[in-house]
């Protein structure tokens, strides 16, 4: 019996919320990855997306140098430190928004996007990166084909950062949104990276539009 309660899934009763928002954090309450982030103390669910990804690609080595954008709330900073090795390699996480601090993690609290941001992270890395990851997302118009340009845009602009920061033969790896317009970055990265490729991790929801693109072996 005890097993079965375990099974069912949580139904909310119609109230003020709407039916949208309801439908959302029924998804939360019975999505498997949510529960085992709580039991396992990751920041969220995100963070089994990358440990999934790097379980086949093996790109978080230990010592490796690893660049976080859009960190919050830290999920994907967690995977990475724990895979570089603390006091071995080294993750700085960025995002607009505060963080709780993480182990083995640097904070640095400022938009990517700014113009100095890139000589404020080579400063604080004192090396180029390895490793750069994106797992950001624009803030939601509900408008799906606006939300995916916006999504888009800053998938673009952080393969623009990454190609300033990354050391040769390194890593992007990056959230995207089925829609068209990732062709043209796709293309954009087979010139500067030797393998560029989707990746749908076992985490990602299935009936999800995102995909993730891995670019490896950076050209330099």
């Amino acid at each position: 019996m005890a097993d079965e309660n375990i099974r069912k899934k949580v139904k909310l009763k119609p109230g003020q919320r709407t039916l949208s928002s309801r439908q959302w954090l029924e998804r939360q309450l019975n999505d498997p990855y949510v529960k085992r982030a709580k039991s396992e103390g990751y920041r969220s669910r995100a963070a089994y997306k990358l440990a999934e990804i790097d379980d086949k690609a093996k790109f978080l080595i230990r010592g490796a140098r690893v660049v976080d954008l859009g960190a919050a709330p830290g999920g994907w900073s967690q995977i990475a430190a724990e895979r570089v090795g603390a006091g071995k390699g080294r993750v700085i996480a960025i995002d607009v928004l505060e963080m709780e601090p993480v182990a083995g993690v640097e904070f640095l609290r400022l938009d990517f996007l700014d113009e100095h941001a890139l000589e404020t992270l080579k400063a604080a890395l004192g090396d180029p990166a390895d490793v750069v990851l994106c797992d950001m997302a624009a803030n939601a118009t509900g408008h799906r084909r606006t939300d995916h340009l916006k999504i888009m845009a800053l998938v673009e602009a952080a393969a623009e950062f990454a190609r300033e920061a990354l050391a040769p033969g390194g890593t992007f790896l990056a959230k995207v949104i089925q829609g068209g317009t990732e062709a043209s970055l796709l293309a954009s990265l087979k010139r500067d990276f030797t393998s560029v490729k989707h990746i749908k991790p076992p985490a990602s929801r299935a009936g999800s539009a995102e995909l993730y693109v891995l670019a490896s072996g950076f050209r330099g």
